[in-house]
C-alpha cells in the first residue's frame, strides 16, 4: 500500500508557511481556538527562547514531522497542569484578537522554555478513538468479501485505545455494529450511503508502539490528553470514557518497533476461516522510509502466499500527502493486488464519507 511521496502540503519547507498552514487546517476542521495558538507560533519564533530558535530552524518537513502540533501540545500541556491558567481564555474563545493571542503566547513561551523544549522532540500521541469508525466500516466491507472472522494487529497503536474496538459500540449511517451498553458509542456525521451491514467477529487484537502510553498512568494520560486540540469537549469526553474501560481491561500493546510487530504478526500461526488484518491511524508519515519499505515488502509477500482459507488483509487511515485529506484504504489477499480506497474522514473521526 503506497502512501505517496513527500508532494503537496506534507513538502512545506518554509516553517511560517507551514504554520500558516497547519492554523488554518486547524480552522477548517472546527478548532478556531487551537489555530489561533498554532498561529501565535510565528510569534514564538522571534523570541530568544531556545523553543523560538528551534522552531524558527527546524531541520526537516514541519508539516510531515507534525512540528506545530508538537509545541501546541506543550502550551496546552501548561494549561491541564494548572502551570499557565491564563491559556484557558485562548482555548474557551474568550481571546479572539490575534495580537493579544501572540502577546499571552510569547510571554507563555519565555516564562515556560525550559518545559516546552522537550515537546519538540517527538510526533505527537495522537490515541483517537473516533477513527475506529472508519476502521470497522472497512471490517464490514472485508466480511463481505472474506468472512466475517478477524484477528487484527495495530501499529503506532499508542495508548491501544483501537485496539479496544470490539467493545465500542458503533453507528454508521444507521449501521450499528457492537455491544449495545457499551460505555463509548462512536457515530460520526455520515456522508454517502452507509457501508454493507454484516457480522464482524475479532478473534483477537493486539498492537505495537515504540513508546506505549500506560492509560493506568495519571501523568501518562495527562500528556495524551494535552494532544487533544483543546476545542474538541466531545474528544476530551471520549478520552475519558476509554481511560476508564481500560481501567477494567488494558488493552494489548507491545513496546515493539512496527517492523518487527509486523514480521511476527506474520509469521504467528493463523486459524483457518480468520482473517489476519494489519491497521494503522494516522501515523504512517511518522515511520523511517527503511520500516515503511520493510513493512510494504512483508505485506506483499504475505500477501502473495495467502489463500482463501487463509487471508490477508491491510487497513489504512491515513493522511494524503499530496493533499491533506484522511483517506481510508484496504488491500487484501487473495484478490486485492490494489488498494481501494473505501472513505474520507475527519482527521479526528467526526465524519466519515463513504464512497465504496
Amino acid at each position: 500500500m503506497r502512501m505517496g511521496d513527500q508532494t503537496g502540503v506534507m513538502a512545506i519547507a518554509s516553517v511560517p508557511e507551514a504554520i500558516a498552514w497547519q492554523a488554518a487546517h486547524c480552522e477548517r476542521a472546527g478548532s478556531p481556538n487551537n489555530a489561533r495558538l498554532v498561529r501565535a507560533l510565528l510569534a514564538v519564533m522571534e523570541t530568544a527562547t531556545a523553543t523560538g530558535r528551534r522552531i524558527a530552524n527546524w531541520q526537516g518537513l514541519s508539516l510531515e514531522d507534525a512540528m506545530p502540533l508538537r509545541v501546541a501540545a506543550a502550551f496546552h500541556w501548561l494549561y491541564l497542569t494548572g502551570e499557565e491558567p491564563r491559556l484557558g481564555a485562548i482555548y474557551a474563545g474568550l481571546m479572539s484578537d490575534q495580537g493579544l493571542v501572540d502577546a499571552l503566547v510569547t510571554d507563555t513561551a519565555e516564562r515556560f522554555d525550559h518545559l516546552l523544549l522537550p515537546w519538540l522532540d517527538h510526533p505527537p500521541q495522537t490515541n483517537e478513538a473516533g477513527r475506529s469508525a472508519s476502521v470497522m466500516a472497512a471490517l464490514l466491507w472485508l466480511s463481505q468479501r472474506l468472512g466475517p472472522r478477524f484477528d487484527l494487529g495495530e501499529i503506532g497503536a499508542s495508548a491501544g485505545i483501537n485496539t479496544m474496538l470490539p467493545r465500542f459500540r458503533f453507528d454508521l449511517g444507521g449501521v450499528e455494529v457492537g455491544p449495545s451498553l457499551s460505555s463509548i458509542r462512536i457515530a460520526p456525521a455520515w456522508r454517502g450511503p452507509p457501508p454493507p451491514a454484516g457480522d464482524v467477529a475479532i478473534t483477537g487484537i493486539r498492537g505495537c508502539d515504540l513508546a506505549p502510553i500506560d492509560l493506568a498512568d495519571p501523568a501518562q494520560t495527562l500528556k495524551l490528553k494535552a494532544y487533544i486540540w483543546p476545542d474538541a469537549t466531545e474528544r476530551m469526553a471520549r478520552m475519558d470514557a476509554a481511560i476508564a474501560m481500560a481501567g477494567r481491561m488494558p488493552p494489548e500493546v507491545a513496546r515493539q518497533d512496527a517492523g518487527a510487530f509486523v514480521t511476527d504478526m506474520l509469521a504467528a500461526p493463523q486459524e483457518p476461516g480468520v482473517t489476519r488484518v494489519l491497521f494503522h491511524t494516522v501515523m504512517w508519515q511518522y515511520l523511517p522510509a527503511i520500516t515503511r519499505e520493510a513493512i510494504m515488502g512483508a505485506m506483499e509477500a504475505a500477501g502473495a502466499a495467502a489463500t482463501a482459507d487463509k487471508p490477508l488483509a491491510w487497513i489504512a487511515v491515513e493522511t494524503n500527502r499530496a493533499t491533506f485529506r484522511h483517506e481510508c484504504k484496504v488491500r487484501f489477499w487473495p484478490g486485492g493486488a490494489e488498494a481501494v480506497q473505501l472513505a474520507e474522514a475527519h482527521p479526528h473521526g467526526a465524519w466519515v464519507e463513504w464512497l465504496a
